[in-house]
């Protein structure tokens, strides 16, 4: 055979570039040195200056989210009470599926892969991406089904009466199409939170939100070509953002440059129990502030539409101190469960005390700004006297103990990270014994006054801070994970 038909057909030229794979660029030296820095950062860095630098990013993302969601409550009060009423029985609803994926299974991601890295088992962390996936699928697809199968019995149940369960509805069927790439949103922002790099889901999410604003009046009110949609332009417009979010995150978790890489691997009975041993009771613990907003807001709506619709609008502050917690609470996981995987346990309390101590500071200021003047809140979306009257009465008895909600989730946070969720736990369960079944039970068995159901809810946040605080200090949450 002659040299010349022993060559390939095509041959590719020595000096001729090879395109880097995935694999090539988690390995390169770069990759691999940002990575050791910012182990090193959580291990030995200043506590403060690093958590604050972890929780800036996620705390101003967070913060255009929620401002989403008041652009949303300022826009469909355009359409009326009963319709602000109808979005706000779905509302709580929303929180649930949104607080379960990001703080309670989203918590059991960071803090397994957070525990990896302190530990040094980088195959691990890359591992529990794709197993965080799977889980984002099934838990999505569940929420889907059963708000579809369930809303009228839901919704009704919590006091939703003709136009009002009609607009809820509506909303909800679109809102909760999108619920598989929510959790795909939230579990993979989780998993990269987890390795320290905050920057890039923040500003994913930060650029969906940007888009949303505007798309959202367009789809309700109808802008060009596009039809007026009501209430269900409001769902679409979140559907569609979510899913843009996740296409976006999942291309960049696979192409290596993400700290974490999203690649095939064998799934691992081990790596779903690290995620769910935290995560579940992460998310139950979730589902507990929720079912209390729940059960809360069926008490309220026994006092009539305008007492719904108020105390919907003024219960919407609560959720804006959820980001500001979760961005701060996100850092605190990383720090906590890197330094815990490192059996750095002396480390792993101060951070704990030191992001209590700023959530607390934080949440007691806007408790206190909007107990003394809730009208810079509520006017803001209506100046129906009833509903203006159900919500300042709520501002002014919860408001000071916003405190507790500070201290209480950051708390929360740092046993998360330690990978001891069980006394949280029990502080959620208190506070919804307390606020929902007894205020529940206080309004309708004794006819007690909304002023009265709304002083059993302050009183919840004050246990739920209690037992997290006394769990700390005794020593309850701080046994050093496996």
């Amino acid at each position: 055979m002659s040299a010349l038909a022993s060559k390939p057909a095509n041959p590719t030229p020595a000096h001729a570039p090879r395109e880097a794979s995935p694999s090539d660029i988690e390995h390169s030296p770069e990759v691999i040195d940002k990575k050791a820095r910012a182990r090193l950062a959580m291990l030995q860095g200043p506590v403060l200056s690093t958590m604050l630098r972890l929780a800036m990013p996620t705390v101003l993302v967070l913060i255009a989210q929620t401002g989403v969601g008041i652009a949303e409550t300022y826009y469909v009060s355009f359409l009326g009470t009963e319709a602000l009423a109808g979005v706000a029985l779905v509302f709580p609803v929303l929180m649930l599926m949104t607080m379960m994926s990001n703080g309670g299974l989203g918590g059991g991601v960071a803090s397994a892969v957070a525990r990896a890295i302190g530990a040094g088992r980088t195959d691990d962390a890359d591992a529990l991406v794709l197993h965080a996936l799977v889980l984002a699928a099934a838990f999505g697809l569940a929420f889907t089904t059963a708000v579809w199968a369930f809303g009228p019995i839901l919704y009704g149940g919590l006091g939703g009466r003709g136009k009002s369960l009609d607009t809820a509805l509506l909303y909800s069927s679109w809102v909760f199409a999108g619920a598989i790439p929510v959790w795909i949103v939230n579990l993979l922002a989780s998993a990269l939170r987890g390795a320290g790099n905050v920057r890039a889901p923040a500003l994913v999410i930060f650029m969906g939100a940007v888009v949303l604003i505007p798309a959202s009046p367009a789809l309700i009110f109808g802008f060009g070509p596009i039809p007026r949609m009501g209430v269900a332009g409001a769902g679409v417009a979140v559907s569609t953002y979510y899913l843009g979010a996740a296409l976006v995150l999942l291309r960049y978790m696979m192409s290596g440059r993400a700290g974490l890489t999203l690649k095939r691997s064998r799934l691992e009975r081990r790596l779903f129990v690290d995620i769910l041993r935290v995560g579940m009771i992460g998310a139950l613990s979730s589902i507990q502030p929720n079912l209390t907003v729940l059960v809360v807001t069926a008490g309220v709506g026994l006092f009539g539409i305008e007492a719904l619709a108020g105390y919907g609008i003024a219960s919407r502050l609560d959720y804006i101190l959820i980001p500001l917690m979760f961005g701060l609470g996100t850092a605190v996981v990383t720090m906590v469960g890197t330094n815990v995987g490192a059996k750095n346990m002396a480390r792993a309390k101060r951070i704990a005390w030191a992001g209590a101590a700023v959530g607390g500071t934080v949440t007691a200021a806007i408790g206190a700004i909007f107990a003394l003047a809730p009208g810079l809140w509520l006017d803001r979306f209506t100046s129906d006297p009833a509903v203006l009257a159900s919500g300042s009465t709520y501002l002014r008895v919860v408001g000071p103990m916003y405190w507790a909600v500070g201290v209480g989730m950051l708390l929360s946070f740092a046993a998360q990270g330690g990978g001891r969720v069980i006394w949280p736990f029990f502080a959620g369960t208190a506070r919804m014994l307390i606020a929902a079944g007894v205020g529940w039970y206080a309004v309708v068995h004794y006819g007690a006054t909304l002023r009265t159901l709304f002083m059993l809810v302050a009183l919840g946040l004050l246990a739920f801070a209690s037992i997290t605080i006394t769990a700390t200090l005794t020593g309850r949450i701080w046994r050093v994970a496996p």
